[in-house]
This record gives C-alpha cells, structure tokens and sequence, in this order.
C-alpha cells in the first residue's frame, strides 16, 4: 500500500489543512487488496448466504463450520504475526475484509468477535509461550475467541467490573469468581478472554479455556437482532486459571481492553459501511421493482431523494474509514519490528487515532441507522414482513451503537481526548483557539474561484475547525477542568468534530480521485460532495448553536452565534439537481456508485 506522504497526528485534522494527495483512498488499493476483498465477498455468497436464515435461527454448528472454512481461506489470520503463521496485513486490507464480510448478517458479528477482540488481546499482550499455545488454533478456525469484559452491573464503566481473582494457597492457579454478561461466541467459543481484579483491586486479563473447571456457559440471550450470534453470560464458579494464562501485567488490564477496543472501533466502522451498501442496493432493487400508480415507486422525487442521500451518506462513511486505515498504516509502518517492544509501540500507533477511531465507529454507525430505516421505509408496509430482508437490517442494525462503546461514551471520548491532547502539548488547540476568537471580530472578503473543483467545501471545511476551535475554546475557558463533567457541551462539540472530519474526508477523497476520473464520474462526485455537504454541515451547524447557547450568555453568545452563521454558510445551489443526478445513476446501476 502506498504510504501517506505526510503523517498527521490523532486530531491533527481539527487544526490543519490537509492536502488530497496526504490520505489513503479506496482508489488506492492494489490489485492484491482488491483479490482479498473479492474472495471475501465470494465466500459469502457461496459459504454464508445460503444458509443465513439457518443461523438466524441458532444453529451454531452452521456458524463454527462458517469460522472454519474462512479460516480456510486465511481469513482469520489477517492480523496475525507472521512468525506464528498469520499474514500480518495493513489495516486498509483488514477494513476491506471486515467490510466485505458484513453481507453475511449476523455471521460476521461472530466472525468480527473471533478475528478482532477475540484474537487479538492474544496476539498483542501474550507471551511467545500463550501464542505458541493458542494462536495456531485461533488462526485455523480449530477453537474461535470469545472476549468477556461486561458484567451485569457494569457496562460502559468497565472498571467497575466486580469479578474477582485470588491467587491459590499453592501459587499455581487464579481463582475467579462472577460473572461477564452479554459475551458474543459465548456458547461455543473455545477460549475466552476474561477481565477480573486480582485481589479485588487490580484489573487484569486472563485466558481461560472452556474446559476450565469452574467455568460454565449461561443460556443464550433473547435478542432482538443478529440473531445468529451466541450471546451468553459466561459464569465464573471458583474457575481455576493456571498462573501462566495471566494476559500481560498485573494490574494492566484497562490498556488491553481499551487498546483492543480501539481496534474494535474502527473496523466496527468498515463493517457497517460494508452493511449499509447491502441495504442500500436491497432497497434499490425494491424500489424497481414495486408499482404503484402504475410506476415503479422508484420513479417518484421521494423515494429519489432518500437514494440520493444514501449514496452520499456512503460515500462518505467508506472515505472516512479507508481515511483512517491510511493514517493507522503509515503510522504503524513507521515501527520498527524488530525491537523487544513491538507491540507496545504498536498499540500507542493505534491509540494515537483514538479520536478518529471513535468518530468512525459513532458516525458509520449511525449512516447503517438512517440507511436500514430508509430502505424499510421505501418497502413500506413489506418492509415490517420478515420475508424481505428489510427487517433484519433494521433489527440487526441496533447493536452496532451500543457495542464497542456505546455512540454517547464515544462522542463524549472524541473531545475528551482531543482536549488531553492539547494538555500534553500534542495538539497546539490553545494558540488555534486564539486565532479562531479573533476571526469573530475579523471580516472576511475572501474570493473563491468557482472554476476549481471543491472550492466552497473547502472553505466551509476551514470555518467549520474555526467554529469547533472557538467552541473548545469557549468551554475550556469558562469550565477549565471541570468540562469533562460537562456533558451536554462534550457531545454538542463531538458532533462538530465529526461532521468535519466526515465532509474533509468525502472531499479529499473527491478531490484526489477527481483529475483522472472520467466525465461522468466527475458528475457523480460532484454530487455525491454537495449533498453530503449540505446534509452534515446542518448537522454540525445546530450542534455548533446548543453549544453555543449551552455556554455563553450577553454579547459573547451573541458573537459567537454570529460566527455560526458565518462559518457553517454553504452555497448549496443545484443541489435538487445534484440529487436527482446521483439517484438517477443508482436507480440504473441498482448498487451503491462508488
């Protein structure tokens, strides 16, 4: 994969100008990547699609045999080291995977749980000798992973969590007791990786096999969607743990279960874009199909509309996520591999994108949400009918902003650590957030040259940081350490940040690909840019006003509601045109364009 020519730093984007030629884009991928991707896709249909509404109905043996044949294949061995026989691919190749392989419903909850946390606290934290035990059977689809750090009584505040771990008279073994709620692969998994405090007081990880005494597998949840994922309680009953399946130190625990989180995030990000394109060619289809005043319905400027915004949305929410993969990569490929703490320095690369990792588990999320209840509403009351495939999208689609971190705990981790950042001295947000206070008071006569492509998204993108950094600003000054307890004004402030981060993401990848991009396709970007545009900027526009209003009073509000105005302001024109342009395109081609 090619290498980005410049590295930015977690956060970076909010105080810079990025250049088009300085991002990874799905144009990118090379012709190795691109097989990848297509024996996913084939494994799917041939493997996983014939028998989906078998699983749907919990016939796991359906879902182990499915683990197996894509170990088969080697596709759960994408993140695994080479010196234990794993691949060990770029994060672009396995966002690609991750993405193909959402067409396989709730398969692929089971398959992300196996490959992602799963696997990879292993592979991470453990031992050469816990590798050499484990991994080989991870890889080959012999035992699958399960991974068990939610407890009843403790979700989001995962260091709460009450199981317990003593150490034997005999200094052999950990005795764990309590209980870990909602575990994915839970009734079949082979190994579990399981979060305890030892002594009560230090968080820790540990590997426990299924045959552990002690160890008992509760009755699968009754859930309301991926509905041919296991989901158990896994209960702990005086489980003994040999000494040697402590996962990394004492009293570290919370690194690796967020560190893995992290990961969790960002292909969690690639896999509901994969299932949002699913759903959106579904609806297509559908929309050709059905007849009503004797014209397929899509014919009609509504449903037209809805199509239109799909794509965008989409479009966007894929150039976002391989946007990340390129940062992740060319961070990480700056490592050396040889040192004794390879890992270690890996999992700062990943944790340095812990910004962007959320936003795209929070934003790509929310794009499968509005795109399965979009699609069931053009199926109109077949829609609610289980025999059409609309209904499980909007079932399945749920989880996917509660898991991994709730989209709340996200939004609110997207500021908090970009403001930590700042502290450090990583991020120089005090300065910018000057400059930015002084722009209110400064007019701008600014001309923009509309015979360059992009030009008003680019200057919008430039007013919409100006705006975040003076809201930051505004509430880092009036709350000083305590706006982390600020709520409402973290998540008014993450919704600007991701909408900027989604619109510079959607452009740069326009603008990149726009040169050598045949006329038509020029048409379609052009498109696709000015509805996504318009839709977030309305997005971060209002988050941009509470803010505002939830932080000042008297003139300084009304400075700052003024700056609103001035920097989310948009020339839209033709955008009727622009989304009939990318509808009419879809409807003809009944997929998603890019």
């Amino acid at each position: 994969m090619k290498m980005n020519k410049k590295i930015q730093k977690g956060g970076e984007y909010l105080v810079t100008e990025v250049d088009c030629n300085d991002i990874f884009t799905p144009e990118d991928f090379t012709a190795e990547q691109k097989q990848i991707g297509e024996t996913t896709e084939q494994f799917v249909e041939n493997e996983i699609l014939p028998h989906l509404e078998e699983i749907d109905k919990q016939n796991f043996e359906l879902v182990v045999e499915g683990l197996q044949k894509a170990a088969e294949l080697g596709l759960s061995m994408i993140d695994a080291p080479e010196e234990y026989g794993g691949l060990e691919l770029d994060k672009a190749t396995s966002m690609l995977v991750s993405e193909k392989i959402a067409a396989a419903g709730s398969f692929s909850v089971a398959y992300a749980a196996h490959t992602g946390i799963g696997t990879l606290p292993l592979v991470y934290y453990g031992t050469h000798a816990q590798k050499e035990q484990y991994l080989e059977k991870l890889m080959t689809g012999e035992w699958a992973a399960a991974y068990c750090l939610t407890e009843p009584g403790s979700g989001s505040d995962a260091l709460g969590a009450q199981t317990s771990a003593i150490l034997s008279e005999d200094g052999k073994h950990y005795v764990l007791n309590g209980t870990k709620q909602f575990i994915t692969n839970g009734s079949f998994a082979n190994l579990f990786t399981v979060f305890a405090k030892i002594d009560k007081q230090h968080f820790s990880a540990f590997l426990i096999e299924k045959d552990f005494e002690g160890l008992v597998v509760g009755p699968e949840e009754k859930k309301l969607g991926i509905k041919g994922s296991s989901t158990t309680q896994i209960i702990l009953d005086n489980c003994k743990v040999p000494v040697e399946n402590l996962l990394g130190e004492i009293g570290k625990g919370h690194k690796i279960a967020f560190n893995v989180l992290n990961v969790g995030r960002f292909k969690l990000g690639a896999c509901v874009t994969g299932a949002a394109k699913v759903a959106l060619c579904e609806g297509i289809k559908y929309a050709n199909e059905r007849k009503q005043f004797g014209k397929p319905i899509s014919s009609f400027g509504a449903i037209q509309e809805k199509i239109a915004d799909m794509n965008a949305d989409i479009f966007a929410s894929e150039s976002l996520v391989y946007r990340l993969a390129g940062l992740l990569d060319s961070k990480l490929a700056t490592i050396d591999k040889s040192i004794d703490n390879y890992y270690e320095e890996y999992m700062k690369g990943i944790e340095e994108y812990s910004p962007e990792c959320a936003i795209a588990k929070v934003f790509c999320s929310e794009v499968l949400a509005k795109t399965a209840d979009e699609v069931l509403q053009i199926h109109g009351g077949y829609g609610f009918i289980s025999e059409y495939p609309a209904e499980r999208f909007y079932r399945d689609e749920r989880i996917n902003r509660i898991f991994e971190g709730t989209n709340e705990v996200n939004r609110l981790l997207i500021p908090g650590m970009i403001l930590r950042k700042s502290m450090k001295g990583e991020l120089p947000l005090q300065a910018e957030a000057m400059k930015a206070f002084e722009s209110l008071m400064t007019p701008s006569f600014e001309e923009l040259d509309d015979s360059v492509p992009f030009v008003a998204e680019k200057a919008l993108i430039k007013g919409l940081k100006t705006l975040f950094l003076i809201l930051a600003g505004a509430g880092v000054q009036k709350y000083m350490d305590k706006l982390a307890d600020e709520q409402e004004i973290l998540l008014a402030a993450a919704d600007v940040a991701i909408q900027i981060f989604a619109i510079e993401s959607a452009v740069l990848r326009a603008e990149k690909g726009f040169a050598t991009a045949s006329e038509r396709k020029q048409e379609l970007l052009q498109a696709a840019v000015k509805v996504f545009t318009f839709n977030a900027t309305e997005i971060a526009g209002t988050a941009a006003k509470k803010g505002a209003f939830y932080i000042e009073e008297g003139d300084t509000l009304t400075m700052i509601l003024s700056g609103v105005r001035r920097f989310t302001k948009y020339d839209a024109s033709g955008l009727l045109q622009a989304k009939r342009t990318l509808a009419s395109a879809a409807i003809e081609d009944e997929k998603y364009l890019f």
